[in-house]
């Protein structure tokens, strides 16, 4: 009896512990929680689960935030440890027509880093946010591709209009998808973007009431420029990505929270241009309380909830 109570003993007093334990070192104050698409906490290892079963993985950032950066390195590093040299890397911060240098330092180690960053159009965040990423890629010979439109053919599209593409030279034409550009402006990421402006005709009837009135009148780009102006970077990141995808291997593309969020944009071109494509998304989302997130704000199929006065990582505007 004596023997069995001193067992229980033990038992009891080791439970006691693990608990303590528990207790003293679980987290109620996190820096961010993860949530699936039905409002359910998961972990990071729930998360890297299941999109490692994709084809191509969309990291919705928000630009400035500290928690988007670290998690979009050390995501790099659990699917390069999963998927090994089967693994690209892709993002928005870089336009197409910076491939070549990317390539020159990457693939061909015809110029180093100093090199590097002097010759290429980088984000001025570049050096705290995106260096990182560029270094592990380097550091493991993983190809790196650069998949949005150059922003200067990006504001032809918003200043004249996306006919005046078909003026470019070839080489000029090589850094978006192939002419004619497809559009449905319908989706809602551009239904909801056009609902801010006016219509294009009513536009037009604004535009010739005030060339009646002052003959020097200026005249702006039609509303629906603007929303193809964006949807053409959607496009390209898209084709950019499949033209560099084959069956078997895995496509990791960081992006703006916007460009893929409620499986639009950058989602829609991807299953436009090739409809057996298996997508997987995660959105950086900020709100006052991590602790609770409800299904109806889901943006993805990972929601990563961050506090809304996390430090950002640069201020774009001083106060």
């Amino acid at each position: 009896m004596k023997k069995i109570l001193t067992l229980l003993l033990i038992i009891s007093s080791t439970a006691l512990l693990a608990q303590t334990k528990k207790d003293t070192y679980s987290n109620d104050f996190p820096a961010y929680v993860i949530y699936n698409n039905e409002g359910e906490r998961v972990t990071y290892s729930q998360m890297v689960n299941s999109v490692i079963e994709a084809d191509v993985m969309l990291f919705g950032e928000l630009h400035n935030d500290p928690i988007s950066h670290w998690l979009e390195l050390s995501l790099l590093k659990s699917f390069h440890s999963i998927k090994g040299d089967k693994l690209i890397v892709g993002a928005e911060m870089w336009e197409s027509d910076n491939q070549l240098i990317m390539d020159e330092m990457l693939v061909y180690n015809l110029v180093d880093g100093k090199s590097y960053t002097e010759s290429s159009k980088l984000w001025p965040n570049f050096a705290t946010d995106y260096q990182p990423i560029l270094q592990y890629v380097k550091a493991n010979n993983l190809p790196f591709i650069c998949t949005n439109i150059p922003r200067r053919y990006a504001r032809i599209v918003f200043q004249k209009g996306i006919e005046y593409l078909d003026s470019l030279s070839d080489m000029a034409k090589s850094y978006f998808p192939p002419l004619p550009i497809h559009f449905d402006l319908t989706q809602p990421a551009y239904k909801n973007m056009a609902k801010i402006f006016p219509s294009d005709e009513d536009f037009e009837k604004q535009q010739q009431q005030q060339t009646r009135s002052s003959s020097s009148a200026m005249h702006g780009s039609k509303p629906s420029n603007l929303v193809k102006a964006q949807a053409i970077k959607d496009a390209t990141m898209a084709y950019f990505i499949l033209k560099n995808w084959k069956p078997g291997m895995y496509f990791y593309h960081f992006n703006g929270e916007y460009h893929s969020a409620f499986h639009d944009s950058i989602v829609y071109y991807l299953k436009f241009y090739n409809p057996d494509i298996r997508v997987k998304t995660i959105s950086i989302i900020k709100q006052p309380s991590v602790m609770d997130f409800e299904k109806r704000n889901s943006r993805a199929d990972f929601n990563i909830v961050v506090s809304d006065d996390m430090t950002v990582t640069y201020i774009s505007k001083p106060f």
